[in-house]
């Protein structure tokens, strides 16, 4: 079976910026966790910044602006982190990966907007963005159903 990259809080790991996680119980991930199918990434850690951390949103795509809160430039540390979550993603040969929705490192649909005020945009974090440049397929955690379907194809296309 193909590996799934997964953000690392969404198996757990308090890494999120508050130092919490956001835990997905589902069977089937417990199963290819067990199985050693998962790979297991936080790109906001790769790329150097710790747990916890001033929340950061995406100001600018073009070009690339992500701040802090108190307007601490974090860009690096994202753009980093999200190079670095794809040589993972291509290290294990991962065919998909599982982020966490509206993150701006992982978020594959809408991220907040840059405001600080819980609006959000319909565009990818920067590390999903990455991958999904990069013909990774990048689903979050409301779109299991989806993910698991994909993953199940590519076994029987493999």
């Amino acid at each position: 079976m193909a590996k799934v990259l997964v953000s690392a809080c969404l198996l757990g790991a308090k890494v999120r910026y508050d130092g919490r996680d956001n835990l997905l119980d589902h069977p089937i991930l417990k199963r290819w966790h067990q199985q050693g199918k998962l790979v297991a990434t936080c790109p906001e850690m790769l790329g150097g910044l710790p747990t916890p951390r001033p929340p950061a949103e995406i100001q600018t795509r073009f070009p690339i602006l992500i701040t802090t809160d108190a307007d601490v430039d974090v860009t690096p540390e994202f753009l980093s982190g999200a190079e670095q979550a794809l040589e993972l993603a291509r290290k294990h040969e991962c065919c998909c990966a599982l982020m966490k929705a509206r993150s701006p490192s992982c978020g594959n649909q809408e991220i907040y907007d840059g405001s600080f005020s819980g609006t959000l945009v319909a565009a990818p974090g920067v590390a999903a963005d990455e991958l999904l440049r990069n013909g990774i397929p990048v689903f979050n955690e409301h779109q299991l159903c989806e993910l698991i379907e994909f993953v199940e194809q590519n076994i029987q296309a493999a």
